[in-house]
């Protein structure tokens, strides 16, 4: 298992790095982060042009400024920001752990509810619990993430309007200079995730049900699960213990593959509801044509995505003990 793990990360360090390459190239040809200071009236001076154009870096040859940039990481520093008052590594860190919350909560309500769906309707095949759970799968896959998150947010409103209070939170991913305890910073935390966990939670669960579904009516008809029902076990002891188990490895590899959707969902769904996270971030480096905290955004969410893929891969194991890394 620990040689199969450092032969997964010794493949993934160069995939990172290729991928962060290829983008580095890109967003540095995507625009000219002295755009915005060129269009200034009256025209900054010129030497105001050339200590900016040396700050960023940008008369050194592409080459050097990416090696610039992957030799720094090394050392905390994520290259210089188009604004001088940010600082990248620390900006990240604080929005990183916004959008985790939001990423991990939403993919634990819609890996639950999959599963428990995903399992009923297979046990409960053509029955209606299996029509009504198939009908709402595909209406929810069917739906954009961001017109469910702005059909989720209205809702929230009218909810708050018609009650005369602000009972369901609808912007911000916590209450600006909030004061109060521990437990009642929690709960102000909890509140305004809802409808984000909501609106990211269903789009993946309409997905991953239908997979578990698919997945748990091919386990059932397995020769040893008639052999189990053959030998008299209980029909609980042989959907949970001898199906689900293994009907639980696809799941595993989809919900891996999909976790790069989940955030780019995370994105949408956090400019719907105004949050400072990791998609707020990356829209905001986008427009202003900030190439070091474009890189940083995506070193970090490749650097996830990689290790998740790393995750299912060894869950593999302990699913099926049939599975060996030799």
């Amino acid at each position: 298992m620990l040689a199969f793990t450092l032969r997964r990360i010794a493949i993934s360090i160069p995939v990172l790095l290729i991928s962060s390459f290829v983008v580095f190239v890109l967003a540095s040809a995507a625009g000219d982060p002295l755009d915005p200071l060129l269009a200034r009236n009256p025209p900054p001076p010129p030497q105001t042009i050339a200590n900016e154009t040396e700050r960023l870096r940008l008369d050194d040859p592409l080459l050097s400024r990416y090696w610039q940039w992957l030799t720094g990481i090394f050392q905390g520093d994520f290259g210089p920001s188009v604004n001088p008052a940010r600082v990248i590594g620390d900006e990240i860190g604080d929005r990183f752990l916004v959008t985790l919350r939001l990423i991990a909560l939403a993919m634990i309500v819609a890996l639950v509810l999959a599963v428990v769906v995903g399992v009923v309707s297979a046990v409960k095949q053509y029955s209606l619990v299996d029509y009504g759970a198939t009908f709402f799968g595909f209406l929810f896959l069917s739906m954009p993430a961001f017109w469910l998150a702005i059909l989720l947010k209205q809702a929230g409103i009218e909810f708050n309007l018609a009650v005369g209070d602000s009972v369901i939170y609808t912007i911000g991913e916590a209450t600006p200079n909030f004061q109060g305890s521990f437990g009642e910073r929690l709960a102000d935390i909890a509140g305004h995730m809802v409808l984000p966990t909501i609106s990211l939670a269903l789009i993946s669960y309409a997905a991953w049900s239908r997979y578990q579904r698919a997945s748990m009516l091919e386990v059932m008809n397995s020769d040893y699960i008639r052999l189990a029902r053959a030998k008299g076990l209980p029909q609980r002891t042989v959907t949970v213990r001898h199906g689900l188990r293994n009907a639980l490895i696809p799941l595993t590899t989809v919900t891996a593959l999909d976790l790069a959707s989940i955030i780019s969902g995370a994105v949408v769904t956090e400019r719907v509801f105004q949050w400072r996270g990791m998609g707020d971030f990356l829209l905001n480096a986008i427009a202003t044509d900030d190439v070091y905290a474009t890189m940083a955004w995506l070193l970090v969410t490749a650097t996830v995505v990689i290790l998740f893929n790393l995750i299912a891969d060894l869950l593999y194991a302990v699913l099926d003990p049939r599975i060996r890394y030799a």
